[in-house]
């Protein structure tokens, strides 16, 4: 993990009622003491409803806020969609970008998700951009392939200067709700070759600052075995970050790969 502090994601997604959220939010932050958060961040991407309230209680906890999608346009006639500068407003510091329900649920094309990440960064939010291939493109032979062109066109007209905004998710797909799982080897594998586009696009020394976060079915039980792979800097967690303790479990796993 070379310098790079681990960073846990909880992405919510579209669950739990407002009750709920703060419920979950509020045991998150029972658990999660000064030496956990001073070894590994920590940040929670709740439902845009509740962005407010979840922020307010997180205010000074050293857990941050994020987004789940921002819009590719600063203000207008987007009916639907929300601006980075609504983020900011409700306390969000940074958003995801082309999640893979997004990516591929939604087809949002690269071109969109490049002006999203652009857009976020120009209003000051920093930007978790996911990547990943689907289960047909893995076993065609094409995931590094596909994972770096997301990866290059997302990245277009980002300087060198902004790296320190940016963190990568590769999420494989397939192994996602699947029944299949990837392997730390396999999470190792493409998170080396993702280093090493950026290195290229940029400089080593600017790629090795970068965290590269793990997406694919995160759980208590593989996590740490995961988080050891020298290039896995933690992970954006779906399911398991609706259980407080699951989480925490998590983060915890995280903290044990700095510790070792």
């Amino acid at each position: 993990m070379a310098n790079r502090q681990p960073l846990i994601g909880g992405n919510w997604k579209m669950n739990l009622t407002p009750a709920d959220a703060r419920g979950l939010c509020s045991a998150l932050l029972d658990g999660l003491d000064a030496g956990l958060l001073a070894k590994c961040g920590v940040s929670l991407f709740p439902p845009f409803p509740y962005l407010s309230q979840i922020s307010d209680l997180t205010a000074g906890s050293g857990v941050s806020i994020g987004g789940q999608d921002v819009s590719a346009h600063e203000n207008g006639a987007y009916t639907g969609q929300t601006s980075a500068s609504m983020l900011l407003e409700v306390g969000c510091t940074s958003t995801l970008v082309g999640h893979s329900e997004r990516r591929h649920g939604l087809g949002e094309s690269d071109s969109v998700l490049n002006a999203k990440v652009l857009v976020a960064m120009k209003a000051g939010l920093d930007v978790m951009l996911c990547v990943g291939e689907t289960l047909d493109e893995r076993e065609s032979g094409q995931s590094e392939a596909i994972v770096l062109q997301q990866l290059q066109e997302g990245l277009q007209g980002v300087s060198i200067n902004d790296l320190g905004r940016l963190t990568i998710a590769y999420e494989p797909v397939w192994a996602i709700g699947t029944g299949r799982n990837a392997t730390p080897g396999d999470a190792q594998s493409m998170h080396q070759s993702i280093r090493a586009d950026l290195g290229k696009q940029y400089d080593v020394g600017s790629a090795n600052g970068v965290r590269i976060l793990y997406g694919g079915s995160v759980k208590p039980d593989n996590a740490e075995a995961i988080f050891a792979q020298p290039d896995v800097d933690g992970g954006l967690i779906g399911g398991a970050s609706l259980q407080s303790e699951d989480f925490l479990d998590i983060v915890r796993a995280a903290v044990a790969t700095v510790d070792s």
